[in-house]
């Protein structure tokens, strides 16, 4: 791929760009190899399209309201415009235009980090694999959201819109209170053909191409395995478990965001799936409460990993597999040292980010004498 605001210096967020894409997946895979335990079937690498795979584009506003910058900031502070940026498909990267003119129009002032003056902060897109988009304004205060109410017309035929309020002068993306601006509050995702529903502050993956790959590589380790009872934590708006539900088979799923979960119970409701249920609640308290584990686990924390109480919990518990999905192999390899009954026996890479060093791994954990059918090939 080639990238006119890496060449010119002006943007340099993708780090492998300009590298052969198969060789940046090559180097994912060696890296990621390195870090899990020998033994391990290594799957063929889920790699889609090096460009215009992002289904959401997180834009910081500089600039001035009469002529407004939707990208990054440079290290003074300044807007630096992306809108031609290659990672974003045509259906997402044609409202650009139509936002900065949108910021003119409703006479939104772009934040100034420098000045610590200003209302609009960042505008947030997500596009739905119908084609469909959610924008999300995020503003210093409420001051401004009557004018984009007003304006809302202008900005043509976008499924959800919120204005989401990050008063603090901080390098988050967005704050707490979220508005919504239109009677639509969920985007549809359709993924291997079944819904999920994204609130505005709920968390779905940037490529929905290889999310699809990973929600079907877990259901089939989950189906040969056959558990009667699964967890999903970690479970977002639900994409894990709702993948995984099968006749005869209890599955639960927790996540700590509560829009999130109300997500998963929309999708739940309209599979009519009377053996899932959803909770609201922090992953390792839910694990360390339960009065009994389940037969199959699927973990998918952030960056972070699921650190030493869920690892401990899962090594102590018996519980006979667990599907991990990582976006970090260095925490992956942490919480796999603390787990040395739960033995990594197959793995996958899913290039979830092309151009950059980043990427996902799912791996299925065994406990020793409970391994599936499948013998391990020879370590080497």
């Amino acid at each position: 791929m080639q990238c006119s605001y890496y060449d010119a210096a002006v943007c340099r967020s993708c780090a492998l760009m300009g590298q052969a894409y198969d060789l940046q997946v090559q180097g994912k895979e060696r890296h990621v190899r390195r870090l899990l335990p020998g033994g391990v079937e290594w799957l063929p690498a889920v790699a889609g399209p090096e460009s215009g795979f992002r289904n959401k584009a997180k834009m910081v506003v500089g600039g001035t309201s009469a002529r407004p910058t939707l990208g990054i900031l440079d290290g003074a502070g300044r807007g630096v415009d992306l809108q031609a940026c290659g990672l974003y498909p045509p259906a997402l990267s044609r409202i650009f235009p139509v936002l900065e003119a949108f910021i003119t129009t409703a006479r939104l002032t772009p934040y100034s980090v420098p000045d610590r003056s200003g209302e609009l902060k960042n505008v947030l897109v997500t596009l739905s694999p119908d084609g469909e988009l959610m924008v999300r304004f995020v503003l210093r205060s409420q001051e401004s959201v009557a004018r984009i109410r007003k304006h809302l017309p202008d900005l043509g035929d976008v499924a959800v819109v919120s204005a989401n309020i990050l008063a603090e002068h901080k390098a988050v993306v967005e704050g707490p209170l979220e508005i919504p601006l239109t009677s639509a509050q969920t985007l549809r995702m359709r993924v291997n053909g079944i819904d999920l529903h994204l609130r505005p502050q709920s968390f779905f993956q940037t490529n929905t191409e290889v999310a699809s790959a990973m929600y079907r590589q877990a259901a089939e380790w989950v189906d040969e395995a056959d558990p009667g009872s699964l967890w999903d934590l970690y479970c977002g708006v639900g994409g894990f478990a709702l993948h995984c539900a099968s006749p005869g088979r209890d599955v639960t799923g927790i996540e700590v965001s509560a829009e999130a979960i109300a997500s998963a119970r929309t999708s739940r409701d309209e599979l009519g799936l009377e053996r899932v249920r959803f909770t609201a609640a922090d992953a390792t308290a839910f694990a360390l409460g339960a009065a009994r584990p389940p037969d199959l686990v699927i973990v998918n924390p952030p960056r972070r990993g699921i650190g030493p109480e869920l690892a401990g919990w899962l090594e102590s518990s018996g519980v006979r597999h667990v599907v991990y999905s990582s976006c970090n192999a260095e925490s992956l390899a942490r919480d796999l040292a603390a787990m040395p009954s739960l033995r990594p026996t197959r793995a996958r890479l899913l290039d979830m980010f092309p151009q950059t060093a980043h990427y996902e791994v799912i791996t299925l954990l065994e406990r020793g004498h409970d391994r599936l059918s499948r013998p391990l090939p020879v370590a080497g």
